[in-house]
């Protein structure tokens, strides 16, 4: 790297975000790059924060010259009212996960759908998409849920603990993809609908580090049930474990996780990022951390 490398400061807003791998996903590939690039963590939970302070960390990271923060749970809705402009894709989820900072402006962007989009077609080639089940209706649900009817899914069914926000979720769905296409329920209404599903994605924390277990009754999944979760801390969830012990095809997190930061990457700088390298170290970095 030489001395006049162009710099780039960047943030992670979120709860519990001390075991991410985005920060050195992001400083690797900027290394790389000949970039000088620093990642920081800012915890809501260290900071003593509640999420409703996501306005004042923005504030804060733009008077700090920051270039960019990625946001994870649970200030991926919240901090919408704080943003200058959306993209097309951000607004029309209503969650943003991305927000460049430029030219006195701040711009709400989400790579989770592409991420979780191009990480399915990947993992998942040819997996059937004529039902599928979605556990989860807030931003990262939001986004998957995005991702599942772009890719062609013809009847998603949302879930979720508060049946009045999964209805919300369906109705807008169905608002942008058309009538029949979208359906929202709380959690009993999960034993039906998976029994006729192809496929079911997870959306919740439950699995991460600090929300350990299964989101669900493992014996309502069969074989014939592709599962993927988009946790990525532990890469190997108890749901993604079970279903794999059942028979079923599996997609774990870890692809959603680079490929979302693969096009954080570039809207942050304007620098396309390798991809494939990017894979290459969050496989290094998984396996660096294994053992916590």
């Amino acid at each position: 790297m030489t001395d006049d490398a162009q710099g780039f400061l960047v943030g992670l807003v979120g709860s519990g975000i001390g075991p991410s791998l985005s920060p050195p996903l992001h400083e690797r590939e900027a290394d790389e790059l000949g970039l000088r690039y620093l990642y920081r963590r800012l915890d809501l939970d260290r900071l003593q924060l509640p999420a409703s302070a996501i306005g004042e960390i923005l504030a804060a990271a733009r008077l700090a010259g920051y270039d960019g923060l990625n946001v994870t749970h649970p200030c991926k809705q919240l901090v919408l009212e704080h943003l200058d402009e959306l993209s097309p894709d951000a607004a029309a989820l209503g969650a943003v996960n991305t927000v460049v900072l430029r030219d006195g402006r701040a711009v709400g962007h989400n790579t989770d759908w592409s991420g979780f989009a191009r990480a399915f077609d990947r993992g998942l080639t040819e997996a059937p998409l004529d039902r599928v089940v979605l556990l989860g209706a807030g931003g990262a649900g939001a986004a998957v849920a995005h991702a599942l009817l772009t890719l062609g899914t013809r009847r998603l069914t949302v879930l979720d603990v508060d049946g009045a926000r999964a209805g919300e979720l369906a109705a807008a769905l169905v608002g942008r993809f058309g009538d029949d296409r979208a359906e929202g329920g709380d959690l009993g209404a999960l034993p039906a609908a998976l029994a006729r599903a192809d496929g079911l994605v997870h959306a919740t924390p439950t699995g991460m580090a600090a929300h350990p277990g299964l989101p669900l009754d493992a014996g309502l999944l069969r074989p014939q049930v592709w599962v993927a979760d988009i946790v990525y801390r532990p890469l190997e969830t108890a749901l993604v474990r079970t279903a794999r012990e059942l028979g079923c095809r599996v997609l774990d997190g870890g692809g959603m996780a680079v490929f979302q930061a693969v096009d954080a990457f570039r809207l942050f700088t304007g620098v396309e990022p390798d991809a494939e390298r990017m894979l290459a170290h969050f496989t290094t970095l998984v396996g660096d951390v294994r053992v916590d």
